[in-house]
């Protein structure tokens, strides 16, 4: 007769390989660049954004009072990522740079600059990194992912707010 003991743990052992499995099939494949239209892609970035970002950058991506202006400390908020902050500004390289690497005074910013924002690559994967980025570039309109898109392409990263440019439309 079998223990109860062994179809304990055939029943735990097989739930277990179940949950593999499904988070196997959920789990978007690693996606090297930032995607805003993929549904599995956004909510894993959802996901991840929740469990590591929104703390210092907000549940809705509105970053910390004043962001602009140094805190007591002498460091500068945590900035929005919604289209009130600068996030769009930059080019995916860079923003897959700076959440892996954090900011670099002398290296990403002038050697005074004071920020807060740690680096995440021994936290995060890449794929994280990235599905992080899909949900944040998922929330801007289709003015500001364009020209997010565009900061792809130009030569120094960055691109003008929406708006600036006659051809925007």
């Amino acid at each position: 007769m079998v223990s109860s003991r062994l179809i304990g743990l055939c029943v735990a052992l097989s739930a277990y390989l179940m949950g593999l499995a499904a988070y196997a099939y959920l789990r978007p494949p690693a996606a090297e660049r930032i995607d805003a239209d993929s549904p599995k892609l956004v909510a894993w970035g959802q996901v991840v954004y929740a469990g590591h970002c929104a703390a210092c950058h907000g549940a809705k991506l509105e970053g910390q009072a004043d962001w602009r202006r140094p805190g007591p400390d002498g460091r500068l908020p945590a900035p929005p990522h919604d289209e009130s902050g600068h996030t769009w500004h930059h080019d995916d390289r860079y923003l897959i740079h700076v959440v892996q690497h954090g900011i670099v005074a002398g290296v990403d910013r002038p050697p005074d600059y004071q920020g807060n924002m740690p680096a995440f690559g021994a936290v995060l994967s890449r794929a994280e990194i990235v599905a992080t980025l899909s949900f944040i570039r998922n929330s801007w309109s289709f003015d500001y992912r364009a020209w997010q898109e565009r900061a792809n392409t130009t030569a120094d990263g960055a691109a003008d707010k929406p708006g600036a440019d006659e051809t925007t439309q």
